[in-house]
């Protein structure tokens, strides 16, 4: 019988660890909110190792804990100059895609904002333009990929967004 208890608890314990590692994988965002203030070494020993690091120009750092090629995520983990996490957030969303600009933005703005891509990417040799190209939830609706068009100095030109190829065309979030 106490074998039995025994067995029992592990389970338990066993099953409490696996639906917290669950909750850090499939809510991230809200995981890491409870997070902030913590040092670098929290966030790594809770995510992992980033995909991605940056440091930025007001001297702070951020990570990319980026899920592409075939994901539509890519969060990015801010530390203030202390090492401290300031803020946690998905950056491969329509709201934070739409903040490129045209003309101003380069390619290390745009890897600051959301990782190197892991699609492959393309030169348009007619075009002179350089195309990375990113996965992300159109409207958190519709499976879709954004594209940045660079030109020769790295500048970029344009942007562009196209129904996700690899994407089931009866797929919709809501």
């Amino acid at each position: 019988m106490k074998a039995l208890e025994s067995i029992g608890r592990w389970l338990a314990l066993g099953t409490c660890g696996a639906l917290l590692t669950a909750c850090v994988y499939l809510q991230p965002v809200q995981e890491a909110q409870k997070l902030i203030g913590a040092p670098e070494s929290t966030v790594r020993a809770t995510f992992g190792e980033p995909t991605d690091i940056y440091r930025l120009d007001d001297g702070t750092v951020r990570w990319i804990y980026s899920k592409q090629p075939l994901g539509r995520q890519a969060y990015a983990a801010d530390f203030d100059t202390g090492g401290k996490l300031t803020r946690f957030r998905q950056m491969l969303t329509t709201t934070e895609l739409y903040k490129a600009r045209i003309g101003t933005w380069t390619k290390r703005d745009v890897a600051e904002h959301f990782g190197l891509p892991r699609e492959p990417t393309q030169y348009f040799p007619l075009m002179r333009r350089d195309v990375w190209s990113y996965r992300f939830l159109h409207e958190e609706n519709w499976p879709s990929l954004f594209h940045f068009y660079f030109d020769d100095a790295g500048v970029l030109r344009q942007t562009q967004i196209t129904p996700d190829p690899l994407a089931d065309p009866r797929e919709t979030i809501r």
